[in-house]
C-alpha cells in the first residue's frame, strides 16, 4: 500500500518534472513494451529501415516476455569488432552496430551494455508487475484500499448522524426556551429542514470526494490502468493550477480595485462624520438645513459608489468579455424600460427633501389623507391616520399634489383650530361670542395666549354663522381636542339657555318647548301655549 502511493508520488512528480524540463533530441523510433518506451533507434541495419528495425525488435521483446521461465539475469551482450550482440539465452534481441552510436554521446560497446541494462530492468519489471505474485499483491491492495474507503465512509456516516441527533436535540432544546419566553417559533420550524438538508449535502459531497481520490489510487495500483489514473489526477489538478495561475495573474488589478475601494470607503466615512455633525448642529452652513444632511449623504453615497464601479469595471475579471458585456447591456435595458416609475418616484423624493414641506412626526394632509409622517424615503412617504391606518403615497403623487402641513408653525405661530355655529336671531350675538370663547377656554390643548376668538361668517334665513377660533400648540391631538371643543361648546350653551338649532327651524314658537336638555331647563318650565288673534267682523 505505502509502495503504491510512493510510486504514484514519484510518477506525479516525475511527470511534472518532465513537462518542466523537456529533452531535446534527434526524432527516433521508440521500442515500446506494455505502454512503456525502453529506448528509440535512429538508423536501420541491414534490409530493414528504422521503422522495420524498431517492429522486428519490439517482436523479439514481446515474445521473450512471454516466455514462463524468464530471467532478466539471462539477458546477455556480446561484443565483436564491429558489432554487439544483445541476446536472451542464445535468441538474438538486437544488433547494435557503430551507425548507432554517431546519435549518441558513447561508443559503441557502452550504448549496447546500456541498451542491455535498460533491457534487463524494464523486461524485469513488465515480467514482475505481470506475475501472479504481484498480481496477488496488487489485488490485495486494491483490495486495501477498497476496506479502507469503506471503513471512511462508515465513519463519515456514523460521525454526520451523531452530529445530527446533536443538532436536533439543540434545536428542540432552543425551541423550548423560546416558547417559554413566549417568542414566536414558527420561523424556527421552516429554517430547521434547511440546516438539515445543508448537513446532508455536505456529508454526500465528502463521501464522493473520497471515492473520486480513491479511484486514482486503485488504477495506479495496476500497471495496465496507470494512464486512467494519470488522467483522473488531471481533472482535478489542472482546473487547480489554472485558478492558482489565474489568480496569480489578478493580483495587480486585485490590489487596484483594493486601492479604488478603500479610498472610496474613506471618503464616504468622512461624509457621513461631516454630515452627522450638520445634523447634530455641530456646525451649520448658511442656506444649507439640518435635516439636509443625511438625505445629502445618501445621495453623495450613491454617486460616489457608481464612481467606483465606473472606475473598478475594467479591472472585473471577464469584463472585456463579449458575454459580459451583453449581460450588462441587457440590465441596463431592462433597467431603463421597468423602473420608469421607479426612478419618477426617486426624483421627487430629492426634490420633495429639499423642499422641505414636512418631516418625520409631522401631522400633515396629503390630498385625501390625514395623518402623521412615520417615514420618508427615495421611493414614498408614509402616513398613520389617528385610525392607526399605515397609508404609503408614491413620492410622484405627492409632489404633483397639494399638501398641508398642520405641524409646521404650531410652535411658533400656533395652529388655530376653527368650527361654526349657527344661532338664531333671538339671541344677542355678543353672548354668542363669549359662550364660544368660554367653551374654547376650558378645553384641553387650547392655548391662553393668543386668545381665542370669534368671526361672524354669515347672516342666513334663520340664523347667524359663527365660528370659534382656537390656537394650540398639539396638532397630533387635533381630533381629541376638537372633541373636547365641541362638547364644552354644548354645556356652555345648554348652561345658558341658548338653543343651537338646524337651520331650517321656523319662527313660529308657540306651543314648541325649547330645544336643550331637561337638566338645563329652569324649575317650572312649561311649553308655552298658542296664541290666536282673533279680529270681530
Amino acid at each position: 500500500m505505502y509502495k503504491t502511493c510512493g510510486l504514484l508520488l514519484f510518477f506525479i512528480l516525475g511527470h511534472l518534472f518532465t513537462q518542466a524540463q523537456p529533452v531535446l533530441r534527434p526524432a527516433g523510433i521508440p521500442i515500446i513494451i506494455r505502454n512503456d518506451t525502453l529506448f528509440n533507434v535512429y538508423a536501420g541495419q541491414g534490409v530493414f529501415d528504422v521503422r522495420e528495425r524498431a517492429d522486428v525488435i519490439t517482436q523479439r521483446l514481446n515474445k521473450i516476455l512471454a516466455r514462463l521461465d524468464f530471467n532478466a539475469d539471462s539477458v546477455t551482450l556480446k561484443n565483436d569488432t564491429s558489432i554487439s550482440v544483445i541476446s536472451y539465452r542464445s535468441q538474438l534481441i538486437m544488433v547494435v552496430n557503430n551507425k548507432d552510436a554517431t546519435f549518441t554521446e558513447l561508443n559503441r560497446p557502452q550504448l549496447a551494455a546500456h541498451f542491455q541494462e535498460v533491457i534487463k530492468q524494464k523486461l524485469g519489471n513488465v515480467f514482475e508487475n505481470n506475475s501472479l505474485k504481484q498480481l496477488t499483491i496488487n489485488i490485495l491492495e486494491a483490495v486495501a484500499v477498497v476496506i479502507l474507503l469503506v471503513v471512511l465512509i462508515w465513519g463519515i456516516n456514523r460521525s454526520f448522524r451523531w452530529l445530527t441527533l446533536r443538532f436536533i436535540r439543540a434545536w428542540e432544546s432552543r425551541l423550548d426556551k423560546l416558547a417559554a419566553q413566549g417568542a414566536p417559533v414558527s420561523y424556527a420550524h421552516r429554517i430547521f429542514p434547511v440546516v438539515n438538508n445543508i448537513i446532508k449535502v455536505v456529508r454526500i459531497a465528502i463521501i464522493l470526494l473520497l471515492v473520486y481520490l480513491a479511484l486514482p489510487i486503485l488504477f495506479f495500483i495496476f500497471p495496465s490502468s496507470k494512464p486512467i489514473a494519470t488522467q483522473l489526477l488531471s481533472y482535478v489538478v489542472d482546473p487547480l493550477k489554472g485558478i492558482a495561475y489565474a489568480f496569480i495573474h489578478y493580483i495587480p488589478n486585485l490590489l487596484t480595485i483594493a486601492v479604488i475601494f478603500t479610498i472610496t470607503y474613506y471618503i464616504l466615512k468622512l461624509v457621513k462624520f461631516i454630515s452627522k455633525e450638520i445634523e447634530q448642529g455641530a456646525f451649520t452652513i448658511n442656506g444649507f438645513y439640518p435635516e439636509w444632511a443625511m438625505p445629502t449623504y445618501n445621495i453623495l453615497r450613491i454617486l460616489l459608489y457608481a464612481f467606483m464601479f465606473v472606475a473598478i469595471f475594467p479591472y472585473l475579471p471577464g469584463s472585456d468579455s463579449k458575454v459580459f458585456q451583453g449581460v450588462t447591456v441587457f440590465l441596463g435595458v431592462l433597467f431603463s424600460f421597468g423602473s420608469s416609475s421607479a426612478v419618477s418616484n426617486m426624483i421627487s423624493g430629492v426634490v420633495l427633501t429639499y423642499m422641505r414641506p414636512f418631516k418625520i412626526g409631522d401631522r400633515v394632509k396629503l390630498g385625501d389623507v390625514t395623518g402623521d409622517v412615520i417615514a420618508k424615503n427615495v421611493l414614498a412617504t408614509r402616513l398613520r391616520t389617528i385610525k392607526n391606518e399605515d397609508v404609503t403615497i408614491p413620492n410622484a403623487t405627492v409632489l404633483n399634489g397639494h399638501s398641508i402641513n398642520y405641524s409646521s408653525t404650531a410652535n411658533t405661530l400656533g395652529l388655530i383650530l376653527n368650527t361654526t355655529v349657527t344661532i338664531g336671531y333671538d339671541v344677542l350675538w355678543q353672548q354668542v361670542q363669549q359662550l364660544l370663547v368660554d367653551a374654547a377656554m376650558a378645553a384641553e390643548g387650547i392655548k391662553h395666549e393668543p386668545k381665542p376668538f370669534v368671526l361672524q361668517t354669515a347672516l342666513n334665513d334663520f340664523n347667524i354663522g359663527y365660528q370659534i377660533n382656537a390656537y394650540t400648540n398639539q396638532p397630533n391631538k387635533m381630533a381629541v381636542i376638537y372633541s373636547g371643543l365641541y362638547q364644552n361648546i354644548l354645556d356652555k350653551f345648554n348652561e345658558a339657555g341658548v338653543e343651537i338649532m338646524s337651520s331650517g327651524y321656523t319662527a313660529v314658537r308657540d306651543g314648541n318647548t325649547i330645544q336643550i336638555p331637561d337638566a338645563y331647563k329652569p324649575d317650572g318650565y312649561k311649553a308655552p301655549g298658542f296664541n290666536i288673534n282673533r279680529q270681530d267682523q
